[in-house]
């Protein structure tokens, strides 16, 4: 109990801001006007129901009371049902305790049991009185790559404990594996029953045909009968039929049961390649006889299908924002299925976007191959105000976009040129493919690739792995003036290697094809000239139609004051890392604000951070694994003027819905950093690292770039390139080497004779 008072202020915070979100929440008299309602394509016309299973489950162990007081109010209690062996209601997902208590510290020993006709090893419920239960087993967070700051701090949820407290939750009691307690001398029926009689319950569910059929009827008229079917393949233990073959024959279901509720797959089906096949028509069938349909095995933290691109609401509003929509969900995060169903669906969208400027990386590049044709299509199709081309140039001097200018991770060039990769320590420290040995021709006969930031396990849109096709930077600029896109930014990097070393004049050729184009006198685009180096930047200082942003690349702590009046004397704008604004711990916890962006802003400079992401590995357990809490948090908290991201189309949502104005209702709040911190004792959790380091002048100020050489004329072969050869092949080195042994030893041989 002690240590759930730790919670009290994270609680506070989410539950009042997710009372806003409520869709159904009353209005009273602070609220200055109703919400319209809308009609929905549900059974009933109301809007669907959210069930959260167990609680806020995707934070806290099931059960948890904190889980328990985060979903109370936007949601349906779910208990899965398991019995001890002297009728005692406990609420735990799966057949045995295991994985979600610390019950192996009070018993190690293990039993094992026949259900369905398979072993299963493991501690039961129903092998311990409820006094056992109550006072030596406490809960942990059964999925592993959720947090386990919250494991063994309460008990198992007892159910008479939760629903005879004064204000318990909406309660929907799911009853589980009830031929596997009556083998164990359990009436399930009778407990059931007596439960039903006592308190208010909502909805009692099953997978049992048996079980709702003895209490169809008996069972208080408000309370819903709802028949679970599991996996298609699995066998409903009363009739031995699959679930598969049970849901073809939905008038016999209206027989026992009011609605159904079914894996999402029964409704839009996942493909083995994991992209959605075609809909059923389970529930459209389903409305016509009267039933009511909801679906189970919504996580924002569980992959589902690629055509999501990692976002859960875009998933939720598949299932609840089309012709026919089902009538609830169960999920682990209710807060995210209760934004979606209040700000996103019926295409919920202000009149104008605010001021936050959505800027993409390389395009829609969570989509599609980065900086290709159509990752900039996507981009602009998906609401980006800013579309980015990071400036290439080729061997020779075509300037064309691409993120990197080592070509290997986001093309196929290693299969094509390999005897072109050579090591530039001033560029990087691996061996790479770069774009100025290769020619305009050449690069165009590779294939981008799309790169997945968070590794293998969580691929991009494999199936456009390889689409799509590079564009030179002034078909860029010819896109975005055709597409009257609201603007653009131009990163250029390593120009000083570029004219040095390789007599490549980036910056010159940037500028040329920029006025080309016409937009140093543009009015209605707007021009952001981006660059790591301040002379690059002072290039463009007498153009007034250009915004010059200075990119930092490194997590920084603190912008003291000499360090931002140096970088006022070169640019308008910072471009910085997500994490300079907001701290986060190793422990993927948010642990508060810097002064870095207030410290830029008092300074009358923009702020821009990069770069947002849709998968949930790349969010602090703060944002409930749900990329609009980080990009309310940016917006709203951290106030900056615009954001990069890989996937324009989840901000542009959130952007464009009235959610986003924190005085409406409803309205999504952001994180507040350092509050689930402060919940967490500070005993589990890993050390603290270094400080940020300030951002110092010499990081800022760089010297002027150096003259643009002419590489066959005023630089020797022998000091051009001084670590290895860039723009010819190791073959071709080697040959040379060989002819030069060969005079040496003619030589010698002529002397001996």
């Amino acid at each position: 109990m002690i240590k759930s008072l730790f919670f009290f202020s994270l609680l506070l915070h989410a539950t009042m801001a997710q009372k806003h979100a409520l869709p159904n929440k009353p209005v009273g008299p602070q609220v200055p006007a109703a919400i319209p309602a809308q009609k929905w394509s549900t059974l009933s016309g109301n809007e669907p129901l959210v069930i959260a299973r167990g609680g806020f489950t995707g934070l806290f162990p099931e059960g948890n009371p904190d889980a328990i007081g985060l979903s109370k109010d936007i949601s349906t209690f779910l208990c899965n049902l398991q019995l001890t062996k002297d009728a005692g209601a406990y609420c735990l997902t799966g057949t045995t305790l295991d994985n979600s208590t610390t019950i192996s510290f009070f018993d190690p020993k293990e039993n094992t049991y026949k259900i369905n006709g398979n072993d299963v090893r493991g501690h039961f419920s129903f092998d311990y009185t409820g006094a056992q239960i109550d006072q030596n087993v406490s809960v942990n967070q059964a999925i592993f790559s959720r947090p386990g700051f919250f494991d063994g701090m309460s008990p198992v949820l007892n159910v008479d404990a939760l629903l005879s407290d004064k204000a318990p939750p909406k309660f929907w009691l799911n009853v589980q594996n009830e031929a596997l307690y009556t083998q164990h001398g359990l009436n399930v029926v009778d407990i059931v029953l007596e439960i039903l009689k006592v308190y208010p319950i909502d909805f009692v569910s099953s997978s049992e045909i048996g079980f709702l059929k003895s209490v169809k009827g008996k069972s208080n008229k408000a309370t819903k009968v709802i028949f679970q079917l599991l996996h298609g393949s699995d066998v409903e233990p009363s009739t031995r039929q699959s679930y598969g073959d049970i849901v073809k024959d939905l008038l016999n279901i209206k027989s026992f049961a009011s609605g159904i509720m079914v894996p999402k797959q029964y409704i839009w089906p996942v493909k083995p390649d994991k992209y959605l096949g075609l809909p059923t028509t389970l529930v459209a069938d389903a409305h016509k006889l009267g039933l009511e349909v909801y679906v189970s095995g919504f996580a924002n933290d569980l992959f589902s299908s690629y055509n999501y691109s990692y976002d859960p609401t875009a998933e939720y509003l598949q299932f609840i924002d089309k012709e026919v929509s089902v009538d609830g969900v169960v999920t682990d995060f209710p807060a995210s299925a209760s934004n979606a169903i209040a700000c996103f669906a019926h295409n919920n969208t202000l009149p104008q976007k605010g001021p936050t400027l959505i800027i993409s990386r390389d395009g829609a590049s969570g989509v599609y191959p980065g900086s290709t044709d159509l990752a900039y299509n996507q981009a602009i199709v998906d609401g980006a105000d800013i579309i980015d081309c990071s400036v290439q140039m080729t061997k020779d001097g075509i300037a064309f976009c691409s993120n990197s200018i080592d070509l290997i991770g986001i093309t196929t060039a290693m299969t094509k040129f390999m005897s072109r990769s050579s090591t530039i320590p001033e560029l990087q420290a691996r061996s790479g493919i770069f774009s100025f040995d290769l020619t305009w021709s050449e690069i165009q006969t590779l294939k981008p690739q799309i790169v997945s930031t968070q590794g293998n396990d969580f691929l991009r849109n494999p199936a456009e792995k390889n689409s799509g096709k590079f564009v030179t930077f002034p078909e860029f600029l010819e896109l975005a003036k055709a597409k009257a896109v609201g603007g653009i930014l131009v990163n250029i990097s390593n120009a000083a290697y570029l004219a040095s070393k390789k007599g490549l004049d980036i910056v010159g050729v940037v500028s040329t094809a920029l006025s080309n184009a016409t937009f140093h006198k543009q009015s209605t685009q707007q021009v952001l000239i981006q660059s790591d180096d301040s002379s690059v930047l002072s290039k463009f200082k007498d153009i007034p139609a250009y915004k010059r942003v200075l990119y930092i690349g490194e997590i920084i702590g603190d912008a003291p004051k000499p360090t931002v009046g140096e970088i006022k004397k070169h640019a308008d704008g910072v471009n910085l890392p997500k994490t300079s604004l907001i701290k986060v711990t190793s422990a993927s916890v948010l642990s508060g604000m810097t002064n870095v962006a207030k410290e830029l802003k008092d300074a009358n400079l923009t702020v821009f951070v990069h770069t947002l992401r849709n998968e949930y590995t790349s969010l602090a357990f703060d944002y409930w694994s749900d990329p609009n809490i980080e990009i309310a948090t940016y917006v709203q908290t951290a106030r900056v003027d615009g954001f990069v991201t890989d996937f324009p189309a989840t901000a542009s949502r959130y952007l464009r819905s009235p959610c986003s104005d924190p005085k409406h209702v409803p309205t999504i709040l952001p994180a507040q950093p350092g509050e689930l911190l402060s919940t967490i004792p500070a005993e589990i959790l890993p050390p603290e690292g270094s400080p940020l380091p300030p951002l110092d002048v010499a990081d800022v100020v760089d010297p002027p770039l150096p003259a643009v050489v002419n590489v066959t004329k005023d630089v020797p072969a022998a000091s051009a390139s001084p670590v290895a050869p860039s723009s010819t092949a190791p073959a071709i080195v080697s040959n040379i080497v060989l002819s030069l042994v060969a005079i040496l030893v003619f030589a010698v041989l002529s002397a001996s004779y």
